[in-house]
């Protein structure tokens, strides 16, 4: 049953982005998805470490006010264990949107680190690396 709550709370998360087709994105969900004082992680020459909050902002702004528009990225591959009350999930995505007019694709990997809490299974953290 873990794995299956686990394989749902990360399609929750990609789509947390999506908006596709006019509708509107959902990043705010992410405040649901990961705990109080999750850590987020950009890798690379833009190495960042975010609070939740400080994720969310710009990405809401970014995916609601035109400049980027139809907008999805999903998971291509994933490998999970678990082990108990955590688990540790490192996966491929892909990317794909128009930003400023133009269309673009891209992808990279994740990982993201579970835990779970008297509510069910959360994001304790998740960082990312966007393949250049």
């Amino acid at each position: 049953m873990s794995k299956i709550e686990i394989d749902a709370i990360a399609a929750e998360f990609f789509g947390a982005f999506d908006n596709r087709g006019g509708k509107a994105a959902d990043v705010g969900r992410i405040r649901r998805l990961v705990i109080p004082g999750g850590v987020i992680v950009l890798t690379g020459p833009q190495y960042t470490v975010y609070t939740v909050d400080e994720f969310i902002e710009p990405r809401e702004r970014l995916l609601a006010d035109g400049r980027l528009v139809e907008f999805s990225e999903w998971e291509t591959s994933e490998r999970t264990e678990i082990a108990g009350d955590i688990a540790s999930r490192f996966g491929e995505y892909r990317k794909a949107g128009i930003l400023d007019g133009e269309p673009f694709e891209g992808g990279g990997t994740k990982t993201i680190q579970f835990v779970r809490t008297p509510e069910g299974w959360r994001i304790a953290a998740f960082s990312w690396y966007d393949q250049p």
